[in-house]
């Protein structure tokens, strides 16, 4: 009997082992199936992005991918599968952005360069002129296809039965005749068609091709441009005028006997790389240099004295809220912190709505008391004071809340021993309170810093950066941040949108702040230790 229970349990022990076999056979092979769809999807895209000439994004594409492989098909960095995400994460929102903007610091990417040199090539290829006389049509239905007809002098020159749905790859033939067969179509039917007529290519006797110039006529056209054997000159056939690449600033450029580059630069323009002429530009250029610096400083004093009074604002009203006298704590504790908890965006719009220069009710209530009106959109050190009280608003509820909590653990024996001494409560406040609150915040107080220094939303919604300055080389206003400053340049520019010159000050900002980031981890590390 002993030996059968043996057995038997040893054929369980044999089943169990099978089963679990398995299974990890089925999730071994579910996570090569797994890692393979994906591999084959992005592989795709990554072909697809190649294809249209993405490089970077395809290049990304790759790495993220294999590196995810990477990750869960090896035992060994199987563990690492779990921060995996938020490592693909901050490659593809965090680094591959930085990167990609540093290196369009060094380009002349903009409005008008936005192509590389074989695309803008292409596209100057596809330019045409009318280079002959122009020919009326006419088009006749016939069992649902249709002829053209062009007249010339006269005689009727007709093409056979076209369906339009399936245009001819090659040029249609024009054939002498009489009178065209079918009935003639309206005009309302050649402009419903007027996508696929200029698709088409008539083609005469004598060799001409004849494309639709209007919607009553036919011309010779000729290709604006020829391109020469080198693969880069080109000659403009209409003005016979040779142009070359310039790739000192990415455009086709006329040239003169000399081979010197005379004229415009013709659009559109191709991706060059520049070195550092962005930066020098920040730095030489009296357009930009003199709006920089004025937006540098202003950054920096706006940073710091938003930082000085929503502290100040905060530690005092923290300080009253924690007065245990005070009846009604709890509720005045909640009106003060609502600022936080309403949206900033809201908030920035009421603002705006209270201190319009016409109709807010700031200037009626200074009219009314004082007869003053102040221009505080149009004035620059109004607009600027206007924006310093708006974001102290905004940011006093943060310090009050940190202040408060920070307030309950300094002991009551120094304000104990303080009040033997002497001292009063302005005192206690500025040699005990203020001390031991703003040494534990000093990482906080830079953090703010560094978040005020980009505060974007604040004045895009409240000023857009005006009233603007006069006399610069691209858009800068007297209220704009440097981050603010660089959106403008990168999308607002009459000129055209300059999106290396606005990802040279991107890179600046970022060093700034990136530097901040250090102070602060220095300070933290500091106060821990």
């Amino acid at each position: 009997m002993q030996s059968h229970q043996t057995a038997d349990m040893a054929i369980d022990a044999s089943d169990m082992e099978n089963s679990k076999k398995t299974s990890l056979d089925h999730k071994k092979w579910l996570k090569w199936a797994s890692l393979g769809l994906v591999s084959l999807i992005n592989g795709y895209a990554t072909i697809l992005m190649y294809a249209r000439s993405e490089y970077a994004f395809a290049l990304l594409t790759l790495f993220v991918t294999a590196l995810g492989v990477y990750v869960f098909a090896r035992k060994e960095t199987y563990a690492h599968r779990y921060i995996f995400p938020g490592v693909a994460g901050m490659i593809l929102f965090i680094i591959f952005p930085l990167l990609y903007t540093i290196g369009l610091a060094f380009t002349n990417y903009s409005g008008t360069n936005q192509l590389n040199f074989d695309r803008a090539q292409s596209v100057l290829l596809q330019q045409s002129f009318q280079s002959g006389d122009s020919y009326k049509f006419t088009m006749y239905e016939q069992d649902g296809k249709y002829s053209i007809a062009v007249e010339d002098d006269g005689q009727w020159y007709v093409t056979g039965d076209i369906d339009l749905a399936q245009l001819p790859t090659d040029d249609v033939l024009l054939a002498p005749s009489e009178v065209p067969e079918g009935k003639k179509a309206p005009l309302k039917t050649v402009i419903s068609n007027r996508a696929a007529l200029s698709e088409i290519t008539l083609a005469t006797a004598e060799g001409s091709e004849l494309k639709m110039s209007g919607l009553r006529t036919f011309a010779e056209i000729t290709p604006l441009y020829l391109l020469q054997d080198d693969g880069e000159t080109l000659v403009n056939q209409r003005e016979n005028i040779t142009l070359k690449p310039n790739w000192d600033i990415g455009h086709y450029q006329q040239i003169d006997a000399n081979g010197e580059f005379v004229g415009e630069a013709l659009s559109p323009g191709f991706i060059v790389n520049i070195g550092m002429d962005n930066f020098t530009r920040i730095f030489t250029d009296p357009g930009i240099q003199g709006p920089f610096f004025k937006i540098f400083i202003w950054t920096i004093l706006f940073s710091a004295l938003t930082v000085v009074l929503t502290l100040a604002v905060g530690v005092v009203l923290a300080q009253i809220v924690s007065w245990e006298a005070l009846k009604g704590r709890g509720v005045y504790r909640v009106l003060l912190i609502l600022p936080y908890a309403v949206p900033a965006f809201i908030s920035i719009l009421i603002f705006k709505g209270l201190f319009n220069q016409s109709f807010g009710e700031i200037n009626q209530v200074l009219e009314g008391l004082f007869g003053l009106s102040p221009a505080w959109f149009t004035d620059p050190f109004l607009a600027k004071t206007m924006i310093i009280i708006v974001n102290t608003w905004l940011g006093y509820p943060y310090m009050m809340i940190l202040a408060m909590g920070l307030l309950k653990a300094i002991p009551e024996d120094l304000y104990e021993a303080s009040a033997m001494d002497g001292a009063g409560p302005i005192d206690n406040f500025f040699n005990i309170t203020m001390p031991l609150l703003v040494k534990p915040m000093i990482p906080l107080l830079i953090a703010s810093f560094a978040f005020n220094f980009n505060n974007f939303v604040l004045i895009q919604l409240l000023t857009n950066g005006a009233p603007d300055m006069i006399g610069t080389s691209v858009p800068a206003g007297h209220t704009d941040l440097l981050v603010s400053y660089t959106y403008r340049i990168a999308f607002e520019g009459a000129g055209g949108q300059d999106f290396g010159l606005a990802g040279a000050i991107a890179t600046i900002i970022f060093l700034l702040v990136g530097g901040l980031s250090l102070l602060n981890m220095k300070f933290t590390k500091l106060e821990s230790e």
